[in-house]
């Protein structure tokens, strides 16, 4: 099983930044893909950042992130991290690291999940 544990969330104004940090635990070995997640409420989870675990590839961003958030890993510290500059209050979710491994098409493991919010 792998293990995941997101961090790094707050309170920012509009147009600042975050950096949230996701560490992998476990059968790390397993894993495909990792990728991060956003709820806010009422609406519905949305994929805003991925990338491959292992293998050289290229990130995918939704347009309502891309060129503000960038999404990056280090295999030496099994870590994912999701860079979010220019933020805006719409931007304001729970946030979560996800995973899939390689026979799945679904992420299959979670983050806890860290608040980021944005003021206006």
């Amino acid at each position: 099983q792998v293990q995941l544990v997101d961090s790094g969330g707050g309170l920012v104004q509009t147009g600042g930044s975050l950096r949230l940090s996701c560490a992998a635990s476990g059968r790390t070995f397993n894993i495909y893909r990792v990728g991060w997640f956003r709820q806010a409420p009422g609406k519905e989870r949305e994929l805003v950042a991925s990338i491959n675990w292992m293998n050289v590839g290229a990130a995918s961003y939704p347009d309502s992130v891309k060129g503000r958030f960038t999404i990056s890993r280090d295999n030496t510290r099994n870590t994912v991290y999701l860079q979010m500059n220019s933020l805006k209050p719409e931007d304001t979710a729970v946030y979560y690291c996800a995973g899939r491994d390689l026979g799945s098409s679904d992420y299959n493991f979670w983050g806890q999940g860290t608040q980021v919010s944005v003021s206006s």
